[in-house]
């Protein structure tokens, strides 16, 4: 039974991957997931947005008085020697490449265009296998068009793939006017991997102190539709390859995800919710499954039920939307 499938150029032993979660903040957890069976690890965020706060705080708090005591800066370092910054993500994943045989792939969420060059370039130095670009922007200014965002999108593609020579992936929302026209847009500008798709956080408002709350939602298996339908419209048609993240709990998700044409399917949710163990038992029932139904690989079931392979190629549009309908069934009480 041969599950190994390729992405961002590197072999892998099974399609399962990791997705970036808290889960790999720690050198430890990072080799557990490797026990377990991932064939590669996607790094948690480094978000230049949180690094700036950070260093600005730790200079407050360095200079707080010392208008007074001026001699006190003495005794303190230079901010920049604090590894508050990319310093200790950088490292971390060079730790991580020491320790582990399998590929990492480093995730950054850059804020300006001077920080998403500059610290991919280090994450690729640190020795970090691929990147992965976690575009994580919500537009709420009126008067920008949708050509104006789709352009920035590019524009930071760009100007990272410029700057290394690792693969790199664009981790999407999928609230784009036209997904797959925006998604070969990215292909052309040399996307080496589309991850679809990002989940949003979603603001909550706490009735008793009238405050707006934090509110982070671990998926279900029902979020695996939304990158399940567009992965299927898209394979074959671009040349970048196809992640699947978001909702993927059991061994069946992530086969109806690489049936759908998916290289990869990520995982976190069900990791947070399970444990990393639960990795070696989704790999199991996939090869249980496959064996049961006489696939011999990975390779032979991906994209076999894409929109370009299925029986019913509308049945991803909406022409079966009245359909849908129609089927549901309504309760007489």
């Amino acid at each position: 039974m041969k599950l190994t499938t390729t992405y961002l150029g590197h072999k892998l032993r099974t399609p399962l991957v990791p997705s970036a979660s808290p889960l790999s903040e720690q050198l430890d957890s990072v080799k557990r997931m490797e026990d377990a069976g991932a064939s590669a690890i996607v790094f948690h965020s480094l978000f230049e947005e949180q690094l700036r706060h950070d260093r600005q705080e730790l200079n407050y708090h360095l200079t707080q008085g010392t208008e007074s005591f001026a001699e006190a800066l003495n005794y303190f370092p230079e901010p920049p020697e604090f590894k508050v910054g990319p310093e200790a993500y950088v490292e971390h994943i060079a730790k991580a490449k020491a320790a582990t045989s399998i590929p990492i792939i480093g995730s950054l969420n850059g804020s300006t265009f001077g920080g998403w060059q500059t610290y991919a370039r280090q994450i690729e130095q640190a020795g970090a296998d691929a990147l992965e670009l976690n575009i994580y922007s919500l537009p709420t200014d009126p008067n920008l068009s949708s050509e104006d965002i789709e352009q920035s999108y590019l524009t930071i593609l760009a100007s990272v793939k410029a700057q290394v020579k690792i693969p790199v992936a664009v981790k999407l929302s999928p609230f784009f006017t036209n997904f797959a026209r925006f998604a070969r847009r990215l292909d052309e500008h040399g996307a080496n991997a589309l991850v679809l798709f990002n989940r949003f956080y979603q603001p909550d408002i706490e009735l008793e102190t009238l405050e707006i709350t934090p509110n982070v939602l671990l998926s279900t298996p029902m979020a695996m539709r939304l990158p399940m339908r567009w992965i299927a419209i898209l394979y074959g048609r671009i040349s970048a390859s196809l992640a699947a993240t978001s909702g993927i709990h059991r061994a069946t998700d992530a086969l109806k995800l690489l049936m759908a044409g998916a290289d990869v399917t990520m995982l976190c949710s069900v990791l947070l919710r399970r444990g990393i163990a639960h990795l070696a038992v989704i790999e199991r029932e996939m090869r249980e499954w496959m064996e049961e139904h006489e696939y011999e690989s990975v390779e032979q079931l991906k994209g076999s039920m894409s929109q370009k392979n299925c029986p019913e190629p509308s049945a991803f549009e909406r022409a079966q939307y009245m359909r849908a309908l129609q089927t549901y069934p309504v309760s007489n009480r």
